[in-house]
């Protein structure tokens, strides 16, 4: 009787340490073997009571979920899928809500993506720019998180992840409208909508703050924030939403009836294809910085530019962990295949410098570590290990090929090269995870594996065109409203002082 009892108190001790850790309002066992131990026996009987009168009848208020409900959806909530058990209605999960694990990696996630672009890119490609124009980078990456923020808040999120059609959303969020922070579902199961939504920010600003490195040192202040919030417009929201949104043209994992039936995990085609080739298209209508290739244009602190690389590489984790929407097992395959892919890329760059130009760089271990990393961003919650080091060392070796050579060859001035890296890269990631992306990674590539690379083919003419052909229509449209760049004389005297009133450093 005894060990009964300590087993009854037990098993109550253990339930309520099981409800403090869940926040499920569980119901201990005690009481269910209280009640299937013998009674007490009866007093003498007494004279029968009359019964009742029939109580009016009453809707029966619905069935809390079971133990084994509940049980249950605890099971779903580790493994970051679904509650609710084959699509059965008859019960509301008690943890239905965000789930504070899942929805804690978010957050930090989210928070790793903006630290990418502030002060991860902007350090970075300010290190690479000349000491006149370091603030004038600093300022525009500053300029298009808060333009790009206000974008996304009005209708942004709303053009990229509301139904609409298969091309672009439609209002139903504007101002963040019915966007909770505290119901889940619209990005994933156990995540916040509203950190869903703020994660989804933080890609939308850096995608073009990076077209500034093609840029840099030779547009206006303002003509780059015109062009960015058309760019949003024309080309981001769009594929934000054919790429990512269960209504989208080329969303392959959510859309079933998508023409194109490809896979994104990070923005291969979203971020890094959009970016690129739009960088590329418009450096070669700003035209060449004053005095190129005629005067010295080296980095002004390769200090800065290293740092920058790192907190690039950190933030990183965000953007490839994060597009996991959980700490599972496929954040795990994203952060390792993102570390091999990284450090592959960046020691392959350095060595193809020391074998043909007798010196690996520093410049050149930072380069190739952002190839890395955005070469294997489209894959890399899809691709196993081993791919990823060969995707690491093809992104050592052809972004390589197109900064070193081929911007020569052509004569385009794309200063900090954002088409060499990110365009070239974007576009091999995209190809390479047509070719590597593994069922045994992530089981959604069991069901699109057939005709895969044809897909990705598709989605990469399709970003291509849009991006070249959206960029030249709104560059014209800058270039008329309010120009492109500064005069020559600002241009000699540096950005910073012309127009942001200040010096980067004291002379």
């Amino acid at each position: 009787m005894m060990n009964n009892t300590n087993h009854r108190w037990r098993s109550t001790l253990l339930a309520a340490v099981f409800s403090l850790a869940t926040g499920l309002s569980f119901t201990t066992e005690l009481s269910a073997q209280d009640a299937a131990a013998p009674a007490p026996a009866p007093a003498a009987a007494a004279a029968p009571a009359p019964a009742p009168a029939p109580a009016p009848a009453a809707e029966a208020a619905p069935a809390g979920p079971t133990l084994e409900q509940r049980i249950f959806d605890l099971e779903k909530y580790v493994q970051n899928v679904q509650p609710g058990k084959d699509g059965d209605k008859t019960w509301t999960s008690n943890i239905a809500g965000p789930g504070p694990g899942h929805n804690a990696w978010q957050m930090i996630s989210t928070a790793l993506v903006i630290f990418m672009t502030l002060p991860g890119l902007a350090l970075f490609y300010g290190g690479l720019v000349r000491s006149k124009n370091v603030l004038s980078v600093l300022a525009q990456c500053m300029g298009i998180a808060g333009l790009v923020t206000i974008l996304w808040w009005a209708c942004g999120y709303s053009l990229s992840f509301g139904a609409g059609n298969a091309f672009i959303g439609d209002l139903q969020y504007k101002m963040l409208d019915g966007v909770s922070p505290y119901a889940a579902g619209a990005g994933y199961w156990w995540i916040s909508d509203a950190m869903w939504a703020m994660f989804q920010l933080s890609f939308a600003i850096i995608t073009p703050a990076l077209i500034v490195g093609a840029i840099a040192e030779r547009m206006k202040f303002i003509s780059v924030l015109v062009f960015v919030a058309l760019w949003m417009f024309a080309v981001y929201f769009p594929f934000a939403h054919m790429v990512w949104s269960a209504t989208g043209f080329m969303c392959g994992p959510l859309n079933p009836d998508a023409t194109i039936k490809a896979l994104d995990f990070a923005g291969g085609t979203v971020v890094h294809m959009t970016s690129g080739w739009s960088a590329l298209i418009l450096c070669l209508l700003v035209g060449k910085r004053k005095g190129f290739g005629k005067e010295k244009m080296a980095p002004h602190s390769m200090v800065l530019c290293a740092v920058g690389t790192g907190m690039l590489w950190v933030g990183w984790y965000g953007f490839n962990a994060g597009s996991a929407l959980g700490a599972d097992g496929i954040a795990a395959n994203a952060f390792m295949t993102t570390t091999l892919a990284a450090a592959t890329a960046g020691f392959v760059w350095a060595m193809l410098e020391w074998v043909l130009r007798g010196k690996p760089s520093v410049l050149g271990f930072c380069s190739g570590i952002v190839a890395g990393l955005v070469v294997i961003t489209p894959g890399a919650g899809f691709v196993t290990a081993t791919s990823s080091v060969i995707i690491g060392v093809l992104a050592g070796v052809i972004p390589f090929l197109a900064v070193a050579y081929l911007k020569s060859i052509l004569g385009y001035d794309d200063a900090l090269d954002t088409f060499g890296v990110h365009g070239v890269g974007g576009t091999l990631g995209a190809i390479l995870t047509g070719v590597f992306a593994d069922e045994k990674a992530n089981a959604v590539v069991g069901g699109l594996k057939e005709g895969l690379l044809g897909n990705q083919l598709k989605a990469v003419a399709l970003t291509i065109v849009w991006s070249v052909v959206a960029t030249l229509v709104i560059t014209l449209i800058v270039k008329i409203v309010v120009g492109l760049r500064p005069d020559t004389e600002v241009e000699t005297i540096g950005l910073d002082l012309a127009e942001h009133g200040e010096a980067g450093y004291e002379h």
